[in-house]
């Protein structure tokens, strides 16, 4: 049973929101609802598609704090034969996850996330994931996903709860390896500039 089926208060340590925990708001500047997200950096394993062995993961703005994505599972993403390696599972999740940041327009990284593995997920197959922020609570939001086999309705493969942490953008050109940290401030586009540091790293 994972935390978004368990009852407040009976969940794993740190992924029930506290009592004082409020309902995520959109911000007025989030992308509308539909509209495709990007890649917040084209070097990120779950969205960059300078990544040659990458997820190549595009999420979409979906209605208040959500979002949707699909991958397609490729051999390199495979664990036993013909079959997409676990980790691979949570990386398209947590990358999902995410997203969420961009409708907030904050600043977060994964504190804590917690999958199940309910179907194997075959090379070759589309994984169709959604994910949505549950609550906020000071610094720390509260959300959960789920990827699906067979189209948008097929049956759930893996799922996830999390716990995502607000940063400054310090967290990252201090702990970031210099050069890449360079790179990505130094782009002309702004924008670009801003998401890079938006999302998980």
């Amino acid at each position: 049973m994972s935390a978004a089926t368990t009852p407040p208060g009976a969940g794993p340590q740190g992924l029930v929101p506290p009592p004082d925990a409020v309902a995520p708001a959109r911000h007025p500047d989030a992308p509308a609802p539909g509209e495709l997200l990007g890649a917040h950096y084209d070097q990120c394993f779950g969205c960059g598609q300078s990544q040659p062995h990458g997820l190549h993961l595009a999420a979409r703005a979906g209605e208040g704090v959500s979002v949707t994505a699909e991958f397609t599972v490729r051999p390199a993403h495979q664990g036993a034969p013909g079959l997409a390696h676990g980790g691979v599972l949570v990386s398209a999740l947590d990358e999902t996850l995410g997203s969420l940041n961009w409708l907030l327009r904050t600043i977060a990284v994964t504190g804590r996330l917690e999958t199940d593995f309910l179907r194997p997920v075959p090379v070759g197959a589309t994984l169709h994931l959604s994910a949505r922020c549950t609550a906020v609570a000071g610094r720390k939001i509260y959300s959960t996903a789920e990827g699906r086999t067979g189209g948008p309705d097929g049956p759930v493969a893996v799922r996830a709860d999390a716990l995502f942490i607000q940063v400054k953008l310090d967290h990252f050109t201090a702990h970031g390896r210099p050069e890449e940290i360079k790179a990505a401030m130094a782009d002309p586009d702004q924008l670009k500039v801003a998401r890079a540091f938006e999302v998980n790293p």
